[in-house]
């Protein structure tokens, strides 16, 4: 697939990507590369998605919160 598309710069720096390239896309993450006098966008996988790899399950923030400080007070208190 090959297209030219013009589009406005806002006041604000933004640009509306044309549902076509976000179609091609297939995210709602993006690099944007610039090298000498060429610009490209680039699907870039989510921060979030990428970091799941490394959680070995969910936990809600009160729980992790919670045993935080448990081990913060066993940790301060063994030690004597």
């Amino acid at each position: 697939m090959s297209f030219v598309k013009l589009t406005k710069i806002s006041s604000k720096g933004q640009i509306t990507l044309p549902k076509a390239v976000r179609d091609l896309l297939q995210t709602d993450m993006v690099r944007i590369v610039v090298e000498d006098s060429e610009i490209r966008i680039e699907p870039a996988q989510e921060v979030g998605g990428s970091l799941k790899q490394y959680a070995k399950r969910y936990v809600p923030l009160e729980e992790a919160r919670e045993k935080a400080w448990e081990q913060v007070i066993r940790d301060k208190y063994s030690r004597r």
